[in-house]
């Protein structure tokens, strides 16, 4: 007997997701079996390889800032001579050598530095500008002390000096340090540095805000007086003026217009700190307050102001002298 024909069972829903398929065929070069893929990974491998883009991404490092970099060949020889700690030396490819170079070469191989080469494009890049000459020198970042460090060896030293049978000695072994208020001149800060180291001072203080740092630019000025001259950053200057007061330090400003002169304050054969203002602002009010006297450098009427760095090179040898005269009036 014949079935009668009707509609049939059908897959209806069963295999629906099934019937979706895979999506858009990837491309050819994000097939890892096809040659275009293949060719992909060659060229990759090819430029990282590449001398001209390894320069470039060193250089890509140094976009925000350089202030760590030396550059120049009188400069780079001068900052290598001084010892500025560094840790790179970049040379432009096909560069034309003459005495300076060859030196600067020699010394930072003894000096254990890392020798990159690059083309013009990217030294100047690295340098951001075009006067580098051909050679860069990457200086490593300065390490700071702490204020606590610095007093505790200034005080160290002088208490093993009081034995000492020479009182212009024991004078010359007081504690002193010179605080630098809004000085923001990385050269300023070199040659206040040099003059620290030449006349017997245990440190720099400087505050975090507001002021230079001791960049690549001011170690070469201090002439490698860095390299032996501590120097503290403090949040806040007053504060840290009022800690070393706590200590048995007397603090003085200079600033036009002073109660005293220079080396007449009174207080130059204690434990000192000497605070020296900006060139155009002087000191602020709050580290103004906070000094026990306000010394003045006697000047003629026809300069407004010195610069700061000669003003704390006075300053100091001016302190050296009253302690060598008091230490001689006691000898």
């Amino acid at each position: 007997m014949a079935m009668k024909k009707g509609p049939t069972k059908g897959s209806g829903g069963k295999h629906r997701n099934a019937l979706k398929g895979r999506g858009p065929t990837p491309k050819a070069t994000d097939r890892t079996y096809h040659k275009a893929y293949k060719a992909k990974v060659a060229n990759e491998r090819r430029q990282f390889a590449d001398p001209r883009l390894a320069a470039r991404r060193r250089a890509s490092k140094y976009d925000d800032d350089a202030s760590d970099l030396v550059f120049g060949r009188n400069s780079v020889l001068e900052a290598l001579r001084v010892g500025v700690p560094s840790s790179q030396l970049y040379i432009a490819s096909r560069i034309e050598h003459d005495d300076r170079t060859r030196e600067i070469v020699k010394l930072a191989g003894a000096q254990g530095l890392t020798l990159l080469e690059a083309d013009r494009l990217e030294m100047d890049r690295i340098a951001h500008s075009k006067g580098h000459q051909g050679v860069i020198l990457k200086a490593q970042p300065y390490q700071y002390a702490s204020l606590r460090d610095l007093a505790d060896r200034a005080e160290k030293k002088a208490h093993a000096m009081e034995e000492a049978s020479s009182a212009s000695a024991r004078y010359a072994s007081r504690p002193l340090f010179i605080a630098l208020d809004g000085v923001t001149d990385p050269q300023n800060l070199g040659a206040v540095i040099r003059s620290a180291a030449a006349f017997g001072a245990n440190g720099v203080i400087l505050p975090e805000r507001r002021s230079a740092s001791v960049t690549a630019a001011a170690w070469k000025v201090s002439a490698g007086a860095a390299a032996h001259m501590p120097v503290a950053r403090v949040v806040n200057l007053t504060k840290a003026i009022e800690a070393l007061k706590e200590r048995g330090y007397y603090v003085v400003g200079l600033d036009g217009g002073g109660d005293a002169l220079v080396g007449e304050s009174g207080f130059e054969t204690d434990p000192l700190v000497v605070v020296l203002g900006s060139e155009g602002k002087g000191l602020s009010r709050l580290t103004r307050v906070a000094c026990d006297s306000i010394a003045g450098i006697p000047i003629s009427g026809m300069v407004e102001s010195l610069n700061a760095s000669v003003a704390a090179g006075i300053s100091l040898y001016a302190v050296a002298r009253a302690r060598r005269k008091a230490g001689e009036a006691e000898d």
